[in-house]
C-alpha cells in the first residue's frame, strides 16, 4: 500500500461531518458469537485480505487543516493497532475478571449474552475510537469466543457496514462464496406488478398516486419540521432527554423467529416485516407501559419514533464488490434519509393484531409520501449552508423531541464463517443517544435479534421490555393462526 502523502486528501462528506460533532458522533457496533475458538492470526490475515483492509475509508486517517476542515488522509494500515485482544473473561456487568475469579463465576449461554451485551453497552458512552488511527477496530473477547467490530458512522452508514462485514465472510456452504443475503432469484412482488400495470396502462391510478404522494409529501415533512423547531413528545417513564446519551446504559437482546414474522405477516395483506416489527414494537411498548404506570395514562398517548431509510436506488444490502465503484448504484457512505414513526398506547384489548393494522396503515403512507428524501436533503442543504454545528443541533432536537430510534437490516440467510469459525449470532447497535431506548435489528439465518440499548437508570428492567416484545410477537401469531 502505498505511504501517506501518495495520495491527495479527501474532503469529508455532509454526514460525515455531521457524525463528527460531539453531541451527534456515533460508533456502529457489530457484535459476532462464533462457534469455536477465535485464531487470531487468521482474523488479522483475513481482515487484511478482505475490502476491510484495502477500502479507503478504512486505510484513512480523520485530519483537520488550518481551517478546521475535515479531510480522509491514506495512511499505511497497522493492523495490530485496530485487533485489540482480551483475553480475560466478563463478568455479568461487563467487567472483566481475573483468571484467579474466574472460577467462582459459572457461565451459561444467558450468562455470556449478558456479560458481552454489557461489555458493549459501556462502550456505547464512554469509549470514542481514537482519531490517530483510521476510525475502526476489531475487539476479540478470546474467553467468549465473540468479535465486536467498532466503526466510525463518519465511514458510512449501516448498508455499508454490513456490506463490508460480510465481505470479509463466507458462506458456511461454500467457503469460496461471499454471503448470501437476498434470494438468488427474486421475482417482483404482485403489489410492485400491480403497481406498474397501473402506471403504464391506466393514468388515472397514476394520478392518484401521484396524488396521494404529493399530500403526504406535505404533511410528513410539515411535521418533520415542527418535531425538529417546536414539538416534542409528551413525557413518560420511558422518555429521555438532553444530556442522556452520556446517562450509563444496559442492553438486552429480543429474540425473535422470522418464521413467526413471517405468520403474521400473512394475516393481512401485503404486509411486509418491517410492518410486524413496527406492530411489535408500538404493542411491546404498551405492554411495558402499563407495567411501569398501570392506569396512568391516556389511551392513544403518541410516542414517536425515528427511522431510518436506505436512499439508495436498490433496496437491501447492495453487491459488496461494487461498494469500492465511484460511479456504482451501490455507493459507499450514508445515503440514508429519517421518517417519523409514531407509536400510541394501547391498553390490552381483544385484538391482538390491532397495532399491526394500526403500524401497516401509517408505513404505508410514509411509503407514498418522499419524507426520507425530503429530510436526508434538508439536512445537506443546512450542512452545506450553515455548517455542521447548525446541522448537529437540529438532529439533537429532533432526537431530544422524540421517544425511540429504530433500525432493521436483512442480514445473511445462511450460516456464514469468519476465517473459517461459523458464526453463531449477529447483532448490531451504535452509541448512545438523548433517547432513553434504541432498537436495532438485524437477521441472520431465520433468526432476528433485537438490540436495546436504555439509560438503565430510566428504564431499570430492560429483560421485561424485551420480553414485552416476544410476547408482543407470539400474541400476534396466534390471533393470525386463530384468523386463518
Amino acid at each position: 500500500m502505498a505511504s501517506p502523502g501518495t495520495f491527495s486528501d479527501e474532503p469529508l462528506s455532509p454526514a460525515g461531518r455531521l457524525f463528527l460533532q460531539p453531541k451527534t458522533e456515533l460508533v456502529m457496533h457489530c457484535i459476532a458469537r462464533t462457534k469455536n475458538p477465535i485464531d487470531i492470526d487468521a482474523a488479522k490475515a483475513t481482515v487484511m485480505a478482505s475490502l476491510m483492509g484495502q477500502h479507503p475509508r478504512f486505510c484513512s486517517l480523520l485530519v483537520r487543516d488550518d481551517n478546521g476542515s475535515e479531510h480522509w488522509r491514506r495512511t499505511q494500515l497497522d493492523i495490530d493497532r485496530h485487533v485489540i485482544v482480551f483475553n480475560n473473561r466478563l463478568d455479568k456487568s461487563g467487567r472483566f475478571i481475573d483468571e484467579t475469579e474466574t472460577q467462582a463465576f459459572s457461565f451459561n449461554e444467558e450468562e455470556e449474552e449478558m456479560a458481552v451485551n454489557q461489555y458493549v453497552a459501556d462502550l456505547s458512552v464512554s469509549s470514542p475510537l481514537s482519531t490517530d488511527k483510521p476510525l475502526w477496530e476489531l475487539h476479540l473477547l478470546m474467553a467468549h469466543k465473540c468479535v465486536v467490530f467498532r466503526i466510525h458512522h463518519a465511514l458510512g452508514d449501516g448498508i455499508s457496514m454490513m456490506s463490508m462485514l460480510m465481505a470479509t465472510c463466507r458462506r458456511a456452504s461454500d467457503e469460496n462464496a461471499l454471503p448470501l443475503m437476498v434470494p438468488e432469484k427474486t421475482g417482483e412482488s404482485k403489489g410492485k406488478r400491480r403497481r406498474r400495470f397501473w402506471f403504464w396502462f391506466w393514468l388515472l391510478g397514476a394520478l392518484w398516486e401521484f396524488l396521494k404522494m404529493a399530500w403526504f409529501t406535505l404533511v410528513y415533512v410539515m411535521g418533520f419540521s415542527l418535531r425538529v423547531c417546536l414539538v416534542c413528545d409528551r413525557k413518560t417513564v420511558i422518555s429521555g432527554g438532553d444530556g442522556v446519551e452520556l446517562w450509563p446504559r444496559k442492553m438486552v437482546t429480543a429474540k425473535f423467529l422470522l418464521q413467526d414474522m413471517k405468520t403474521v405477516k400473512k394475516a393481512i395483506p401485503n404486509t411486509t416485516i418491517n410492518d410486524v416489527l413496527f406492530g411489535v414494537v408500538s404493542s411491546g411498548l404498551s405492554r411495558y407501559l402499563d407495567h411501569r404506570t398501570p392506569n396512568a395514562l391516556r389511551e392513544g398517548l403518541r410516542m414517536t419514533g425515528v427511522a431510518m431509510v436506505n436512499l439508495r436506488s436498490k433496496p437491501g444490502l447492495q453487491e459488496i464488490s461494487k461498494l469500492m465503484e465511484d460511479n456504482s448504484e451501490a455507493r459507499w457512505g450514508n445515503r440514508f434519509g429519517v421518517i417519523l414513526l409514531p407509536v400510541f398506547y394501547d391498553k390490552a384489548g381483544n385484538d391482538p393484531l390491532k397495532c399491526l393494522k394500526r403500524a401497516k396503515t401509517m408505513v404505508d403512507r410514509k411509503k407514498s409520501s418522499l419524507e426520507a428524501y425530503f429530510s436526508y436533503r434538508i439536512g445537506d442543504l443546512v450542512m452545506r449552508l450553515l455548517g455542521s454545528k447548525y446541522a448537529c443541533l437540529l438532529n439533537y432536537r429532533l432526537l431530544c423531541n422524540t421517544t425511540f430510534t429504530i433500525s432493521n437490516l436483512i442480514g445473511p440467510l445462511e450460516e456464514i464463517t469468519l476465517s473459517g469459525n461459523p458464526i453463531s449470532s449477529i447483532k448490531v447497535t451504535t452509541s448512545s443517544l438523548p433517547q432513553a431506548i434504541t432498537m436495532h435489528m438485524l437477521s441472520y439465518a431465520g433468526r432476528a435479534e433485537m438490540q436495546i440499548l436504555v439509560a438503565k437508570d430510566i428504564i431499570p428492567d430492560p429483560e421485561f421490555l424485551a420480553k414485552c416484545f416476544e410476547d408482543a410477537l407470539l400474541e400476534m401469531k396466534v390471533a393470525a393462526i386463530g384468523g386463518k
